[in-house]
Parts: structure tokens; C-alpha cells; sequence
């Protein structure tokens, strides 16, 4: 086995939440292997796993411990891993299943948000060796320094795996058709994209595509990681991610995106390096990593800052702000709405958006642009309206 191919596939949640789907896709992951590929299954939760076990920490605590938080959430992976390996073997294929610490899956220290650091696969080569298939937990690794388990802000796991063992492909399975133009639970009629490159996916993935974590997609491109995403059950229905997708027109509307929730959180400062410095050391007070920032800005004595995190996270970010004289939430949660383009975003791009917007009643109150996408800001009650609107656009070009 030692010179047959790799593939690694991560399995979403909806893909496992019962049984009957684990002993499925334990069927699948057993055909590729006994078609000659050594093969790492990472999988997540079943379900809505992990948002129970988030509901129930706070109905024990208002404010639970974070390190206590990771030590809870991580049961979710493993018992998915767990069923995942029984099913194989009852299927009479050699299975075994590893933790992300047991991986070498390694971290920094951040509770709740951790970012993977390295990857020291040996024991996972070992087994590879030996003709098992691993499976192993996503969304979780190890703290080296304080050998504390960590839960990933958004799970790298898969590629980075793959990137570790050099494998022949990534497979990213979920429960849907591969890459859509936007979210076919807000527009029915969204259309797949069968090819993609990288740089616009992260463009997606960063403005609240829930595919890959944009930092995925920046080490899948680095370091050569052929991925594709797979709707479960359907061989056809994939998405190609390539370094440059030939015959692409520049400034084609590819995909609307959005983010649910954004907040804003005003602090009194000097300047904006001040501004910043506060902010740091009011997350180190109390347990919290840095979020995604989208935007920052000074004026008149105060840093606004624009940001968006799960909505655990978010939520312990008010909870820290509560009486708080220097740091508070400057307004309402909005969304965002984002067009992302090939090539790169025509100039008059914002203006055609704020016009289609502006026809549908919905008034953004910022816009952020980047090479492939123009963003705007809009109030929470308008998101699903504004994606919807803006979709049009995409069926134009």
C-alpha cells in the first residue's frame, strides 16, 4: 500500500447526522479503498451536533469557560469518528480512528478559534502503510506548547492533511450540488459552477460562502492541493477549484455571497493604533481571539471597528462589552451582500449594485471593495431580499 495514492475526503455534518448515513458513507470510503487508494476519511459532527452541544454549555453557564468549551465541543468529531471506524470494520475493512492531537494536527493556543500551525501526520502514515483507513476528527488539534486541545475558528483540517501527505486530491463532500451561484436555500434557481479558481473561491469563502475557510484555500493554492467539491451521493455534481479557469470572461459576476452577522464595536482612543492596542488587550482579558476583521476606521477620538465570528463568539464579545466605559457596540448587527467577478470587479460594478438595491427598496450603508468582489452593508432584516436582488445580476453576465 505503501505507493498507492492518497485521497483525502472531509464529510460534512448533514452528511452523517444518522446512523444510516454513516454506515453510507463508511460503503463509499470502502469501495475507494479496495479500489487501490489509501484513504483518510476527516469528518465532522452529525448534524447539528455541535450547536446543541454549544446550547447546552450555556444553559450550564453564561459565560462558559473556553478552554471547557473546546473539551466539549471536540466530542462531536469524535464520536462521528468513532461510528465511522465501526462501520468499516463491520464491513471488513481495516479502520482506524484518530483525534486531532493523535494526527498531529497542531495549533496555537487560541481557545474556540485556533489556527493550524503544522502537521506531523505519522501516525497517520503509519496506518496508511498498513493498509487501514484513517479517520480522523475534524475541527480540532493540539496546543504543543500547552499540549491543550483546540477547536479550529473554521476547519482547515482537510487540506491541510492533504497538503501533509502529499495526496493525490482533496474531496470536500457536502449536501450540496457542488459551488452554487448563491445560497440555493435563499435562491432556488442558483446556478453550480463546475470550475472555479482559487482566487475568487477565497474571495467567496472569505465573504460568507460556508464551503472552506478562505485560509484553506490560500495553503490548497500554495502548496499544490488538487481540490474538488462533491455534493454526497451525486458522482457528476462537482466543482473543479483550478489555478486559473480557461476561457473565463474578466468581470463576470460569479456568485452573491453574504454574512448574517457583522458587528460593529466602537472604542474610545487617541488613534488608530490606539485604537487597536485596546482592543487586543481587552480579547486577552477575557479568553478571546481576533475575529475576522472586515474594516477599521478613526474619527473624532473613536476606532470604529467592523467584524464578523461564528455567533458564539460574537455573542461573548457583547456579553464582555456590557458596562464596559471604553469599548462598546456602536450600532445594530447588519449583513453583508457580496458579488464576487473573474478577473477582477468592472469600476462601474458598485454602482449597478447600489442601483439594483436601491429598486428593491434596501439601502446599504457601506461598501468595501477587493480585487474580485464589491461588499456591501446592509440591515440584517434586508440580507436574504438584497442576495435575492443582487442574483439578477449574476444571470446577466
Amino acid at each position: 500500500m505503501r505507493n498507492h495514492p492518497i485521497i483525502v475526503q472531509k464529510y460534512g455534518g448533514v452528511c452523517l447526522e444518522t446512523p444510516a448515513k454513516i454506515r453510507a458513507v463508511a460503503r463509499s470510503l470502502a469501495d475507494l479503498h479496495g479500489r487501490g487508494h489509501r484513504v483518510v476519511a476527516i469528518v465532522s459532527a452529525m448534524g447539528k451536533t455541535t450547536d446543541q452541544l454549544i446550547d447546552m454549555a450555556y444553559q450550564v453557564s453564561p459565560t462558559p469557560n473556553r478552554r471547557e468549551l473546546d473539551m466539549l465541543l471536540t466530542t462531536g468529531e469524535r464520536i462521528s469518528m468513532s461510528l465511522m471506524s465501526m462501520a468499516l470494520s463491520d464491513l471488513g475493512v481495516p479502520a482506524i480512528s484518530f483525534t486531532g492531537s493523535q494526527a498531529g494536527v497542531m495549533t496555537d493556543g487560541s481557545h474556540s478559534s485556533a489556527r493550524i500551525v503544522d502537521v506531523r501526520p505519522i501516525r497517520v502514515r503509519e496506518e496508511l502503510d498498513r493498509g487501514r483507513v484513517v479517520v480522523l476528527a475534524g475541527f480540532q488539534g493540539v496546543n504543543p506548547a500547552t499540549r491543550e486541545i483546540t477547536t479550529l475558528g473554521r476547519d482547515t483540517t482537510a487540506v491541510a492533511m492533504a497538503a501533509a501527505l502529499k495526496a493525490e486530491r482533496c474531496e470536500i463532500i457536502k449536501d450540496v450540488d457542488g459551488i452554487c451561484s448563491a445560497d440555493p436555500r435563499i435562491v432556488p434557481e442558483a446556478k453550480p459552477l463546475r470550475q472555479v479558481d482559487f482566487a475568487c473561491l477565497s474571495e467567496m469563502c472569505f465573504w460568507g460562502a460556508k464551503i472552506l475557510h478562505f485560509r484553506s484555500l490560500e495553503l490548497a493554492q500554495s502548496q499544490d492541493v488538487p481540490l474538488v467539491l462533491k455534493q454526497w451521493g451525486g458522482t457528476e455534481n462537482s466543482t473543479q477549484v483550478m489555478k486559473e479557469v480557461a476561457g473565463m470572461e474578466d468581470g463576470k459576476i460569479l456568485a452573491v455571497n453574504s454574512m448574517a452577522r457583522i458587528e460593529h464595536v466602537e472604542i474610545d482612543s487617541q488613534d488608530l493604533h490606539h485604537g487597536f492596542d485596546k482592543f487586543a488587550q481587552h480579547l486577552k482579558r477575557n479568553g478571546l481571539s481576533w475575529p475576522q476583521l472586515l474594516a477599521a476606521n478613526f474619527a473624532v477620538g473613536k476606532t470604529i471597528m467592523t467584524m464578523a465570528c461564528d455567533t458564539e463568539w460574537l455573542d461573548a464579545l457583547l456579553l464582555t462589552l456590557e458596562g464596559n466605559k471604553d469599548l462598546r457596540q456602536q450600532r445594530e448587527a447588519s449583513s453583508s451582500v457580496s458579488l464576487t467577478c473573474s478577473g477582477g470587479v468592472s469600476s462601474e460594478l458598485p454602482f449597478k449594485a447600489l442601483q439594483v438595491l436601491g429598486l428593491h427598496g434596501i439601502v446599504p450603508d457601506k461598501y468595501v471593495l477587493s480585487p474580485h468582489s464589491v461588499s456591501l452593508l446592509v440591515p440584517v432584516e434586508n440580507r436574504e431580499a438584497a442576495v435575492k436582488a443582487l442574483h439578477s445580476l449574476v444571470q446577466q453576465t
